[in-house]
């Protein structure tokens, strides 16, 4: 697995925490050249740091998309060329939709759906020219199950797959490949992060996440699937992993278990 990473050109975005931080440490470890993207430049200093130093440190707000652009150039420019994108900034959400006004829903999607979009289709036509590249994007299980409290995640994430679907099928003869990695709760700030109905920071976390996989774990998992070629990688355990397959084995079983769990109080043990 080593081999296939090793001196290649991987942009990270979200890279200054949680799983993108592990994936630039495991990358590093295999041999690949970095591009750190986030907006916190000092957090991706020390994620540079930890990764040996010499990687490109890119900061940038995905949402500003007359930057990108821009962005987009000095990162080609870093070697000559991007062999693989992850697509991992994101923020989630933890808030009923009865009670969350509609700008919050359109922050969710610009940050989740529409900025992933918007740097794909600048990367997309160098790795077109250069007739490979991997284009890898970090939905969630929430992203193949509709997940209560995470309407407009869910949303964001679901079409974040529909956009990779559909692109895998135009690009998989131009000699790209297009990963969708959709994971079950990775012990990281996410739900600490996450938005609230009034659109602010939660600023605590949830058993869920705080007994999740180690992040450094997943990212290990991560790329050994991508390795293998797979194209949906689903990285969850228990109930998470469970409903995931159910999404695809029996559709209505997995309604009648979701609203079972809602009903059961799951907003209140939040």
């Amino acid at each position: 697995m080593a081999k296939i990473f090793k001196d290649k050109i991987c942009w990270i975005t979200g890279a200054s925490s949680g799983i993108g931080a592990a994936l630039a440490r495991q990358l590093a470890k295999k041999g690949a050249k970095l591009i750190l993207s986030g907006r916190d430049v000092e957090a991706l200093a020390k994620v540079d740091a930890e990764c040996g130093g010499g990687h490109l440190v890119l900061p940038f707000e995905t949402t500003d998309y007359d930057a990108l652009p821009a962005m987009a150039d000095k990162a080609h420019a870093f070697a000559g060329r991007i062999d693989m994108l992850v697509n991992n900034a994101g923020i989630s959400q933890r808030s009923l939709a009865i009670e969350t006004p509609f700008p919050v829903y359109q922050k969710i999607v610009a940050v989740d759906l529409l900025a992933p979009i918007a740097l794909t289709q600048l990367v997309l036509p160098h790795m077109v020219r250069q007739g490979s590249g991997r284009i890898v994007m970090i939905s969630s299980v929430a992203g193949k199950v509709g997940s209560p409290m995470r309407t407009g995640y869910s949303a964001a994430k679901h079409g974040l797959v529909g956009y990779a679907d559909a692109l895998r099928v135009e690009t998989e003869g131009l000699g790209l490949q297009i990963h969708v990695i959709a994971p079950g709760s990775i012990k990281t700030e996410v739900s600490r992060n996450s938005i609230i109905a009034d659109g602010s920071k939660r600023g605590q976390s949830d058993p869920a996440i705080e007994n999740g996989m180690d992040a450094d774990h997943a990212a290990k998992l991560m790329l050994k699937a991508i390795a293998r070629g797979e194209r949906e990688i689903i990285l969850a355990r228990g109930i998470e992993r469970h409903i995931a397959k159910l999404r695809r084995q029996s559709p209505n079983k997995l309604f009648d278990l979701m609203s079972k769990l809602f009903a059961s109080g799951y907003a209140d043990k939040m």
